[in-house]
């Protein structure tokens, strides 16, 4: 079973809290498995409440008058005693009964049990709960897994890890060997991906056939998804999602409205957009009109790139035989998309908000990442002549901008030149956001005003 990092964010929430947890994302991400995995490793009696697979279930809360009665309902209806503080109640699926989240305050406050609760789409459903717990319920976002929890399943000890993030802290290059195996690591990432599901079918038996497989049933529970959908809408979402594999194998990589329907205009289709983005199928980034903080205020959210929310999803839909291809390193690949998805996908998880900047004048970049009201450009490159970057030259040499430093993420080892720092790109790695735990504390000059 592969190890997460978010095992052990839900081993500390439990340990630090007794708040109900909420984990969201996209379908197949693992977040059933990580909630079983934490009452196993805890010790605790599990009662899995599956909403979707017992319709019958939301009875337990509908009519209810106090949460004695709900806790009563589930004890009876599913033969189960639920011992005191040595119980973790799981809602699962919860988006096809979502107003048990309005029941979770309620539970939580009686304070007998731990409570965890899990489903897809939530995104788009949680919208239309009346009243979210604020206090009561955490909620964490998952997502599939890192490069990092990826290539530490596949065996990457702790030390090579230390060591490669030695390399990218200091700016040293890394042993030619290891980093020789890096990239072969990267490019199995490209085709597998970090879905859970699929990932334990490779390092179960090793076929790409059956990884390819396993992937295809995923990406058919999206289209189900969306079928499921408003009538009015999934025709637009499907072709969309249908679209997004050519769409950023395409030159520009942007979404061009034109190019589904000429008569259709963005309000028309935006709905499906922000639906394929709160279903957490898709990672929009949008364009921003001047690389500088807070790069909020200058996005522009009718035009922007439309990543898969796994590369390895975004693989499966190409080509057959591409696999051998990437493998073999087929130089006739176009391996642009793919890397970007990966670098997108990466940077989604660590924590970062996506844009990118794009200008007739000075080119286009491909990811523009903020911290600390700092502005650092990324660039993908996924060929040899990654030296080669015109429009982050351009954003550099401009006094408008104060750039201090960028990011070239490429296939050549660490080095630094002047203000850039030409990184392999699985160093996506270790690049977190930082958030600052310092407390801000202001307090205003009331001379002449307490008299």
């Amino acid at each position: 079973m592969i190890d997460r990092n978010l095992d052990k964010f839900i081993e500390n929430h439990y340990n630090s809290s007794r708040s109900a947890l909420l984990l969201t994302g996209a379908r197949q991400v693992g977040k059933t498995l990580a909630i079983r995995k934490y009452a196993q490793k805890a010790r605790l009696n599990l009662l899995e409440i599956n909403f979707y697979e017992d319709k019958e279930a939301r009875r337990i809360f509908e009519g209810a008058r106090n949460v004695q009665e709900v806790l009563f309902r589930m004890s009876a209806y599913y033969h189960q005693t639920l011992e005191k503080g040595k119980t973790l109640v799981f809602f699962d699926e919860v988006q096809v009964y979502a107003d048990v989240v309005t029941w979770v305050k309620f539970l939580v406050e009686e304070g007998s049990f731990l409570y965890a609760l899990s489903g897809s789409l939530l995104g788009v459903t949680l919208k239309d709960i009346r009243s979210i717990p604020v206090g009561y319920m955490d909620v964490k976002e998952v997502f599939p897994l890192d490069l990092r929890e990826f290539a530490q399943a596949l065996g990457v000890g702790n030390q090579v890890m230390e060591s490669l993030e030695k390399s990218w802290k200091e700016c040293i290059p890394v042993d030619e060997v290891v980093h020789e195996s890096m990239l072969r690591i990267v490019t199995l990432y490209l085709l597998i991906g970090g879905m859970p599901a699929v990932a334990q079918t490779y390092l179960d038996t090793n076929d790409l056939q059956a990884v390819r497989k396993k992937q295809n049933e995923i990406l058919q529970l999206y289209r189900w998804d969306i079928a499921q959908y408003d009538p009015n809408n999934k025709l637009y979402i499907d072709e969309i999602f249908s679209l997004m594999p050519s769409e950023l194998n395409a030159k520009n990589k942007r979404f061009i409205l034109k190019n589904m329907n000429e008569h259709r205009q963005y309000s028309r289709m935006e709905n499906g957009f922000i639906w394929l983005k709160d279903a957490g199928v898709a990672l929009p980034t949008y364009n921003v009109s001047e690389p500088k903080a807070p790069l909020k205020l200058s996005e522009s959210r009718s035009l922007f790139k439309l990543f898969q929310n796994d590369v390895g999803l975004l693989a499966a839909q190409y080509a057959e035989g591409i696999a051998l291809q990437m493998l073999s390193g087929d130089t006739h690949i176009n391996y642009g998309a793919v890397y970007e998805n990966l670098v997108a996908q990466e940077f989604r998880a660590h924590g970062w908000q996506l844009y990118y900047y794009n200008n007739k004048k000075q080119g286009e970049l491909d990811f523009l990442l903020e911290q600390d009201n700092r502005i650092i450009p990324i660039e993908v490159k996924s060929g040899k002549d990654y030296q080669r970057h015109v429009a982050l030259s351009n954003v550099l040499a401009s006094p408008d901008y104060s750039i201090r430093h960028a990011v070239v993420l490429c296939n050549g080892n660490m080095k630094r030149q002047e203000q850039i720092v030409y990184a392999p790109v699985y160093m996506t790695m270790f690049m977190q956001k930082q958030t600052s735990e310092t407390p801000l504390i202001y307090k205003p000059d009331m001379t002449g005003l307490t008299a």
